[in-house]
């Protein structure tokens, strides 16, 4: 969520033009992250809530991305495209244990 607020932020100052391409784009990558860990959780099922887990990491990747374009078109300066990827990294690393710790566990035999 944090994120998702940060990233409104920064693109609250991109070009009128983006307003409906790079910045819609990238704030409906940004609430899908944490809209698809709630819709997952609601499912209480371990398999789907990965499932959505999963999609919350396709959709940050996609923001990763972004971000870097919108700093090639000059429209983040680096030091707020080093914050807001420092962010995306710990999302990424937060969803990799969340993931990692729902992982099947085999019995041992």
């Amino acid at each position: 969520m944090d994120l998702v607020s940060l990233l409104y932020d920064a693109t609250d100052d991109f070009p009128k033009r983006e307003t409906y391409s790079l910045t819609d784009q990238m704030r409906r990558a940004a609430v899908s992250i944490p809209s698809n860990i709630a819709e997952g959780q609601a499912h209480f099922s371990r398999r789907e809530f990965r499932h959505f887990l999963r999609h919350s990491c396709g959709s940050l990747a996609e923001l990763e991305t972004q971000i870097l374009i919108a700093q090639r078109r000059n429209y983040l300066s680096e030091s707020k495209t080093k914050g807001l990827l420092g962010r995306t990294h710990e999302v990424g690393r937060i969803l990799s244990g969340l993931l990692n710790s729902l992982k099947e566990r085999i019995p041992a035999a």
